[in-house]
């Protein structure tokens, strides 16, 4: 490779002169050690990364779990484009089992996610990960951990409008119900459904209903409301 490289007749004609200071790579925090890398496979850490498509139509929050510089455990996460969701599901097949470098080179199909993947591969190389000073890491499906119970996204829905004033449509509790307003019709409460623990009841048996009484909670002053509203219809 080295005796293809192409030198101008300016370079040839100069004499050699040795260099003194050739420099090392500065140490980065990585799994509980400071390691100073030269090469792809001197990577590791889990860490997220955000990024918006040129229109900033959706965006994408990307979690990544490498070991050895490559994929392990990819957490894609998208929001507010309906497409984005199979990007998403397309990402995930390509990402796993690739080196974090032919990741960012690579079309994950959706701007969002590619720009995702840029911004989280600067903070895995410059060692502004997660698990800097854990020692050995996370653990493959340690990913999962960000969704919790239920394995669903953190999701904030609030729409409002200066005629009417804010209605929470989701919030990280779950679905919003109701919302609970004071004598000056000022929120001080929600009802809300657990999706999440709501399907997971459905699915091993569990009558609908009693599923949605027993994973429904509220929160803050709801119980004081004066009166209670549907987000989605009031």
């Amino acid at each position: 490779m080295l005796d293809r490289i192409q030198i101008t007749k300016e370079v040839e004609e100069m004499c050699c002169v040795k260099r003194g200071v050739k420099g090392e790579p500065a140490p980065i925090p990585q799994e509980g050690e400071w390691t100073k890398s030269k090469e792809i496979k001197d990577i590791s850490g889990l860490t997220h990364g955000c990024g918006c498509c040129a229109p900033q139509q959706g965006t994408c929050k990307l979690t990544l779990n490498v070991k050895n510089g490559i994929i392990q455990e990819a957490l894609v996460e998208t929001l507010g484009c309906s497409g984005m969701t199979h990007s998403a599901a397309m990402a995930a097949e390509i990402l796993p089992g690739k080196t974090i470098l032919e990741a960012l080179n690579t079309d994950l199909v959706c701007d969002a996610i590619n720009v995702a993947m840029r911004e989280l591969f600067l903070q895995i190389v410059y060692g502004r990960t997660q698990t800097a000073f854990s020692e050995g890491g996370l653990p493959v499906g340690a990913g999962l951990e960000d969704l919790g119970k239920g394995l669903r996204s953190q999701v904030g829905t609030i729409f409002s409008t200066k005629q009417k004033g804010p209605r929470y449509l989701e919030v990280a509790e779950g679905y919003v119900l109701e919302l609970g307003l004071d004598k000056n019709d000022e929120i001080i409460g929600y009802k809300f459904v657990h999706l999440g623990k709501f399907m997971e009841a459905v699915k091993k048996g569990m009558d609908p209903k009693e599923a949605l009484e027993k994973f429904t909670g509220t929160y803050g002053r709801f119980a004081e409301a004066v009166k209670k509203i549907d987000p989605r219809v009031e």
